[in-house]
């Protein structure tokens, strides 16, 4: 068996910022739509009950603009590239990734899907496939940086700036082999109404594993500061109490809305 020691399958999320008292800034803005208060009188009186009854009134008539007031940021690690091409598409959102044009990958961490992971014959061609892709950017940043290098020193450049800018360069061309397996970081912000769509969409049965792991972790998260405006949230079965997949459902929207009215 292949020995790799720098492995990283666990998925971390982090709920690290997200506007203060979410839940009565869009009581708040709900009241600017549907009352005579000025903006001066909006955020008064706002009590938990009359809180929860715009919030119920906002979801019962389908009313979402309030919530987009309110923003969410979560740190995430142990995810892998495949699961950041996903996450991209939606784009009412903010999000910091690591670089591999200027961190170097080397002993990257990779993802290990767990079909995989549970045959130990496939692992064993996933480890080979990993190591080998190790070994092939390690020797490509080497021969890059070496050329460019040579460049930078003709440029006049002195030897350690030569050899710094150098290795930075040598990334950006060497990442072309990293596997779609290499475990990136990321910093993403969205406001609760794109949130939203986001958990109809990927916390659904049909969502491939590891981002309907990470969009049900959030939502557990978000649930826990703004409980009444995310009650409701989670997979389409759920959320609308219909699964919108027609004859590709799962099959399963009883277990499915048991599991989330829980979560």
């Amino acid at each position: 068996m292949i020995e790799v020691e720098k492995v990283q399958t666990s998925l971390q999320v982090e709920l690290i910022q997200y506007t203060p008292e979410p839940e009565r800034l869009v009581a708040a803005a709900a009241k600017l739509c549907y009352s005579q208060a000025g903006i001066d009188q909006i955020a008064r009186d706002l009590s938990q009950p009359v809180i929860e009854d715009f919030l119920t009134m906002l979801g019962e008539i389908g009313h979402e603009s309030p919530i987009e007031h309110i923003s969410f940021t979560f740190g995430i690690a142990g995810v892998s590239r495949t699961l950041l091409a996903q996450l991209t598409r939606h784009r009412i959102a903010s999000y910091s990734v690591r670089s591999q044009r200027y961190v170097n990958e080397g002993e990257f961490d990779y993802i290990i899907p767990p079909e995989i992971e549970a045959i130990p014959e496939a692992k064993e061609v996933f480890l080979q496939a990993m190591a080998s892709d190790q070994k092939l950017y390690e020797k490509l940043v080497a021969m890059l940086a070496e050329k460019h290098q040579r460049m930078y020193i003709e440029e006049g450049k002195s030897e350690k700036e030569a050899r710094q800018m150098a290795e930075k360069k040598a990334n950006e061309d060497a990442r072309f082999v990293l596997p779609n397996a290499c475990e990136t970081k990321i910093v993403v912000t969205m406001n609760a109404r794109s949130l939203n769509n986001f958990f109809r969409q990927r916390c659904c049965n049909r969502a491939q594993w590891e981002i309907r792991a990470l969009a049900t972790e959030m939502l557990k998260q978000v649930r826990a500061v703004a409980p009444i405006l995310f009650k409701h949230s989670g997979p389409g079965c759920y959320s609308t109490g219909k699964c919108p997949e027609g004859k590709m459902t799962c099959g399963k929207a009883a277990e499915v809305k048991e599991m989330f009215h829980s979560l």
